[in-house]
């Protein structure tokens, strides 16, 4: 894997980031551009098989979570993984400093990714929260928040690292909105290899007659039907 962090911060830098914002207003979403070659996708894909890179592997149908599997990598990140969060981490930081002010929130996140961790583990949420995820046929994966303690980052990234419609099929990506006395409103992406998808961790603004409130959201996988899907998490802040 050769991705270095001038490649990494010049293709998150290609990204429309005012269009990616305007869209992750509406949906709670939004696609990035190509992240990853197919040839690093691969690479990543083969960590799987080196459990002394991750910290716990979690089996999904064991704790109720779905069916399926995924690993949390140790704080020693592939470079790649290393490369993309420091990257994303700072065309993030006005996106969720804007939507903090939008709902009267504090905005904790200082300008760096480093002292951010620092504060995250300063408050003993000190475990890595990057994980390697892989579902096979029949897999999915139930609706669910990632918030792994008092301190959490409002937005995350997902990428996929197979091709959808030939390695795999089903496995969209879905988020549903809890809407205030109105019916649940879902959506589904399939995950393009190499491309990321931004998401909510928790809620985004919504405009409403007396200003601005929380539009509460969760996120899973829909049942794969056939192949095998991995995707790269990307978490911006660590675990408890």
């Amino acid at each position: 894997m050769t991705l270095t962090t001038a490649q990494a911060r010049k293709r998150v830098a290609e990204t429309e980031w005012a269009a990616l914002a305007a869209e992750l207003d509406v949906h709670g979403s939004a696609p990035t551009g190509p992240l990853l070659t197919p040839a690093e996708c691969r690479d990543l894909t083969a960590l799987y098989e080196k459990p002394e890179l991750f910290r716990t592997t979690v089996d999904m149908a064991r704790h109720r979570f779905g069916s399926g599997e995924y690993r949390y990598f140790t704080h020693d990140l592939p470079a790649p993984v290393a490369a993309l969060r420091a990257a994303l981490y700072p065309r993030l930081l006005p996106i969720a400093r804007d939507w903090a002010a939008r709902l009267g929130r504090p905005a904790p996140w200082p300008g760096s990714l480093r002292e951010w961790l620092e504060m995250c583990h300063a408050a003993g949420q000190d475990r890595s929260a990057q994980i390697l995820l892989r579902y096979g046929e029949g897999d999915w994966n139930a609706l669910h928040r990632d918030v792994f303690g008092d301190l959490l980052f409002p937005l995350q990234v997902v990428v996929g690292l197979d091709e959808y419609g030939s390695e795999y099929t089903g496995g969209e990506f879905l988020m549903v909105e809890q809407r205030p006395r109105a019916q649940s409103r879902g959506t589904a992406n399939a995950l393009r290899q190499g491309h990321g998808l931004v998401f909510t961790t928790r809620d985004r603004p919504v405009r409403t007659k007396r200003g601005w409130s929380a539009g509460a959201m969760r996120h899973g996988v829909s049942t794969v039907r056939s192949g095998r899907r991995h995707a790269l998490g990307i978490v911006f802040h660590d675990a408890s």
